[in-house]
């Protein structure tokens, strides 16, 4: 019987492990791809404290490391449903097995919607980007393009415009479907241009981004713009569906937690970017983590 099964291998879930070790509890991380979630994804991360600038892989790499030497047991495994037990105990159901445990923590992220075309996915760090905040600074000065329309990507825009030479743009609908006074504001900046009714082709780019090729959806005209960088901010997606019977989610899929991390099912936590939460990232995480941990280890303490 393990004291606590984390779900998730991100800043959130390894935080947790620290924690929960640190406290003197046995720990098991589940993560069903690859460790260290969406900051895998980042060539350079430059506001994490006590990293003056470090890439996402060599930051999830210390993080795993951390984990496992303070005595974190992780497994690459795709956790698929949460079962309470009679005795108040709980058993993790995943693709090779099942765990039993006393507590669990739900840490599994939240990954950035993608658009699915060529050339996307060889280059996402490469010149494609999620997160204004985070990678917004390397393009000050230079021109970037923002795809979406709605709330998340009038943000996004708002921000790079604070420091880019020019950014554009790119809405597959005849409007923009975000709140009108931020679209207003922003669109009456001389550094802003909007492209209506257009999508992304394609990425075109050996290694970095060189080029994007869009097409009008009323005239299938095909153009091509070259901006340095390209922010795709058509939403977030949780991956909470296998738990959703465990624990309460919002309409949009996220875990609805409190500032404790707590669920509305005693002994189940939650941590980082898959909970009910205003601002994601890797520090928002980690702090989740701290939290849900030292959350889980009193439940176990009180309960036994």
């Amino acid at each position: 019987m393990t004291d606590i099964v984390i779900i998730g291998g991100g800043p959130a879930g390894l935080t947790a492990a620290v924690y929960a070790c640190r406290a003197g509890k046995s720990v098991l991380v589940l993560e069903k791809a690859g460790f260290g979630g969406q900051i895998t994804y980042s060539h350079k991360i430059e506001n994490f404290p006590s990293a003056q600038s470090i890439s996402g892989t060599e930051l999830a790499d210390k993080m795993v490391e951390q984990a496992i030497s303070q005595g974190a047991q992780v497994e690459l495994e795709e956790a698929q449903k949460i079962e309470q037990n009679s005795n108040g105990t709980f058993t993790v159901v995943t693709d090779f097995g099942k765990y039993d445990c006393k507590a669990v923590i739900i840490a599994t992220g939240a990954k950035h919607r993608t658009l699915g075309v060529e050339g996307e996915e060889d280059l996402i760090g490469a010149g494609i980007s999620f997160c204004a905040v985070c990678d917004g600074a390397f393009y000050a000065g230079q021109e970037v393009a923002v795809i979406g329309g709605g709330n998340s990507a009038l943000v996004e825009a708002a921000l790079l415009a604070e420091t880019c030479k020019k950014v554009t743009i790119i809405q597959n609908l005849p409007y923009l479907t975000g709140e009108k006074k931020v679209a207003d504001a922003l669109t009456a900046r001389d550094n802003v241009e909007v492209i209506y009714s257009t999508v992304v082709e394609k990425f075109i780019g050996d290694g970095e981004l060189e080029a994007v090729v869009l097409r009008n959806t009323d005239t299938n005209e095909i153009s091509e713009i070259k901006p340095q960088g390209v922010f795709v901010a058509i939403g977030l997606a949780p991956d909470n569906k296998a738990f959703e019977d465990m624990t309460a989610l919002d309409k949009t899929g996220y875990v609805i937690a409190t500032e404790a991390c707590t669920t509305d099912t005693p002994g189940i936590f939650v941590a980082g970017d898959c909970r009910t939460k205003q601002i994601r990232q890797i520090t928002t995480a980690t702090a989740d983590g701290a939290v849900a941990a030292l959350s889980a280890c009193s439940f176990i303490d009180t309960t036994k």
